[in-house]
């Protein structure tokens, strides 16, 4: 069938308003999981980390461009992702969706409370020397402090997350040149066998899916993006998620493979049965002084700046859920709705952070498939079924984004109950 396609708009030149979005978008990905990622990724070797390098940057890109056109593609400007949702698959489909989209992110924001938390008191017994402060009265300031600049409005939250993110970025690049001499290809060499390799790869896949993942953000992005530019937001939606994940790809594969061939397979082995970071791994076993406060620096740091990201997800999320299935009738307000879903998203990640559950990890590994499904395969099948969206149908890129999301659920699936 042939589909009849509009010229697109012309896009407007590049500007601070699309810096800013593509570095909080940046953040929202560099979460707590990069320091881990170099055990999960590396450890299936260099081969298959080499293929999968290659690949995670166009799914990266065009899963989260489907999403995002899914959003500014919508005949009502307004909508975020769960009212689109709604207007796409109807009302009983789009309260599911919004309850899953809650369900995946939402889990996501507790477990940072629980890290940063964790982070920061492991920061100032072992690097400043202090006393532990009482766990209730850290993660309350910790909690306050980040869920403040989300408080404080979409602008203030895209200027903190720049003043975090530009560091971060030269940290993580620093890191990377300063591992180059202790560069070794030793116990890399050999090229596995077809099925392991496969396996491996197979395996590898969700790792990167997860640690690259900036869905919660890209709903508020895309009505960022509708209300600024009009009809000329699906062209610049792509051109800064182009650019979020050439960054990912750059600054995030350099530091795990720069990590990777420091360390080796012992090594990667090592630093993940001691469940350290790698850059406390690193600075344990290389003696590098330097590490060791570079290690808090960039957790804390990718910590609060993915955070950001997915709170607005839980909010708009929790919102959602509220409006349609609390309030049908629309008596509670706009800003009394927002108020109560803070309230909510604090006390709650706050009673994380204090209480330190290590069930969290289990709930992040169910949420792995439903993130998945959201970013992967719902945007696809929205647009083979939604008219509004059928210009963007008959593209090798949307066959390429469901395979690689079949892929992703099945790893995560299959690792899941290995």
């Amino acid at each position: 069938m042939t589909v009849n396609r509009e010229p697109a708009p012309a896009v407007t030149r590049w500007n601070r308003f699309d810096t800013s979005w593509t570095i909080s978008l940046f953040g929202t990905a560099v979460g707590a999981g990069i320091l881990f990622l170099p055990m999960n990724a590396g450890l299936g070797g260099l081969w298959p980390l080499l293929v999968a390098t290659l690949l995670i940057g166009p799914m990266t890109y065009f899963a989260h461009r489907g999403l995002s056109r899914m959003v500014v593609a919508s005949p009502n400007p307004d909508q975020d992702i769960t009212g689109v949702v709604r207007d796409y698959f109807g009302e009983t489909a789009g309260r599911v969706v919004t309850v899953l989209y809650f369900l995946a992110i939402y889990p996501i924001v507790l477990i940072y409370g629980v890290g940063i938390t964790n982070t920061v008191d492991s920061l100032m017994v072992n690097q400043l020397g202090l006393d532990p402060w009482p766990r209730w009265l850290l993660a309350g300031i910790l909690v306050l402090a980040l869920s403040a600049v989300m408080l404080a409005g979409q602008q203030a939250m895209l200027v903190v997350t720049q003043w975090i993110v530009y560091p971060l970025i030269a940290v993580l690049f620093a890191v990377t040149l300063l591992l180059t001499p202790s560069w070794s290809f030793d116990g890399f060499g050999a090229v596995p066998a077809a099925g392991d390799f496969a396996w491996s790869l197979w395996l590898m896949i969700p790792v990167l899916v997860f640690s690259f993942n900036h869905s919660p953000a890209i709903s508020q992005f895309s009505v960022a993006l509708r209300t600024r530019y009009g009809d000329a937001s699906v062209a610049k939606a792509s051109s800064v998620l182009r650019m979020t994940a050439v960054l990912l790809v750059v600054f995030t594969m350099g530091f795990v493979w720069s990590c990777v061939l420091a360390l080796g397979p012992e090594g990667l082995q090592e630093a993940k049965d001691a469940n350290l970071p790698v850059l406390s791994h690193l600075a344990n076993v290389m003696g590098l002084p330097l590490i060791a406060w570079l290690g808090p620096a960039v957790a804390v740091t990718a910590i609060a700046s993915s955070f950001f990201g997915h709170w607005m997800g839980a909010a708009e999320g929790a919102a959602g859920i509220v409006r349609t299935m609390v309030d049908r009738r629309g008596r509670f307000s706009d800003r009394g709705v927002r108020i109560g879903v803070s309230v909510f998203l604090i006390v709650t990640t706050w009673l994380a952070g204090v209480l330190n559950p290590s069930i969290l990890s289990l709930i992040e590994s169910l949420a792995g498939p439903v993130i998945a499904v959201v970013l992967y395969l719902m945007p696809m099948y929205a647009i083979h079924k939604v008219s509004a969206l059928d210009r963007f149908r008959g593209t090798a890129s949307n066959v390429f984004v469901v395979l690689a999301g079949l892929v992703a659920v099945g790893g995560i699936l299959l690792s899941f109950f290995r």
